[in-house]
């Protein structure tokens, strides 16, 4: 699919010096930002070091002081 874009001078320029830093088209580049935004548009997914996390040895859960915690207070507004 083909299709025009406009970009500002200042971008266009920076576009083009990326280009030829990574040594790729500019076209190049454009395809792999869209195509980069269009992926972190889908469902938000928490990265994978926090999915991972098994907690910390030394430090109490705090799941373990929920029972402790006060109910909260009536919304006067409700």
């Amino acid at each position: 699919m083909n299709f025009n874009i406009y970009l500002d001078d200042e971008t266009g320029e920076q576009l083009n010096e990326a280009a030829k830093k990574a040594g790729e088209s500019r076209n190049a580049l454009v395809r792999q930002a869209v195509s980069a935004w269009l992926k972190g548009r889908g469902t938000p997914q928490w990265p994978v070091e926090v999915l991972a996390f098994q907690g910390m040895a030394d430090v109490v859960p705090f799941e373990s002081s929920r029972g402790r915690l006060k109910p909260p207070v009536a919304d006067p507004l409700a």
